[in-house]
């Protein structure tokens, strides 16, 4: 989520002089059309550039490793299929351990990112594609926030800017204004409804502003006399923290038994954060299988 991006603010991406973040940095070979392999610091270093504009993924592998050699071809699939949303760079730890050492990986495969310079842990060990896609999508929904939403093309060309209206968003979100975010999304939602990214945005925009000092007011929700509004807000800090089917479950629980008004609010704030967790979060298909089955 949003908190391991909140000391990421560095100087405007558009001032720096990286990369095309679809071409391989100086020191890394070619290994398919968003896949680079490093081979030195240099390398290394024009990545932490490109994450500027894109999201790059770190595979720490080594050829000894029957696990690596198992998950490598999912990171690719999965990094193959977004596009270019992300770049996937493979990190072989014996050739590059200096590399290694800086992300502090005790065992491989270790995969973290880079998102605006800064390294975002995702995970270690081999794991189903299911489950990679779940920390690629969580990755990209994050690194949105922050303004990191480039499209990087297969070989050499600049990313593709974000919309007018997303970028003013994520330019607001950079500076700390969230009212100018919350507004410049709301009228990309407004001027086209079917906008899933800017739908996103609004919400997530929405929730951080919720969630800035409610501590108070989610830590009265498991007390005796909780108010719908302290639910609520515990919800919104389960969301904002990823315990999606914590937050879900707390207001789903509530709307058993409350007044209609109420069940109503319940609902719309349920489909915000539906929003925020994006629609390949399983725990939301189940908890809008049970909203349905609380509302008829």
């Amino acid at each position: 989520m949003t908190d391991r991006f909140a000391d990421s603010r560095l100087p405007d991406p558009s001032k720096s002089r990286a990369a095309a973040p679809g071409a391989p940095a100086p020191g890394a070979t070619g290994a398919g059309g968003w896949v680079v392999e490093v081979v030195d610091e240099a390398a290394f270093a024009q990545l932490v550039e490109q994450s500027q504009s894109v999201p790059v993924v770190l595979d720490l592998w080594a050829s000894w490793c029957e696990p690596c050699a198992a998950l490598s071809p999912i990171l690719e699939k999965v990094t193959a299929d977004l596009g270019g949303r992300v770049l996937l760079a493979k990190v072989d730890v014996d050739k590059t351990p200096q590399i290694a050492s800086a992300f502090g990986a005790q065992s491989i495969p270790t995969v973290v990112a880079l998102v605006k310079g800064q390294p975002v842990p995702l995970f270690q060990g081999a794991l189903p594609e299911t489950q990679v896609r779940r920390f690629f999508d969580e990755l990209l929904r994050a690194a949105a926030t922050v303004g990191v939403t480039g499209v990087a093309a297969s070989r050499g060309a600049s990313p593709t800017p974000a919309p007018p209206l997303h970028q003013e968003g994520y330019d607001a979100i950079d500076r700390g204004d969230l009212p100018a975010a919350k507004a410049a999304f709301a009228k990309a939602v407004a001027h086209s409804p079917g906008d899933t990214v800017a739908k996103a945005a609004l919400a997530q925009v929405e929730l951080l502003e919720r969630i800035d000092g409610a501590a108070g007011d989610a830590a009265r929700a498991d007390g005796v006399g909780a108010t719908l509004e302290d639910t609520m807000a515990a919800a919104d800090v389960d969301v904002a923290s990823g315990q999606w089917a914590q937050g879900f479950n707390r207001l789903l629980s509530a709307m058993v038994g409350a007044s209609p008004e109420d069940k109503e609010t319940l609902r719309v704030r349920l489909l915000s954060l539906f929003d925020v967790a994006g629609p390949d979060e399983p725990t939301v298909a189940q908890a809008r299988r049970r909203l349905a089955g609380l509302l008829f």
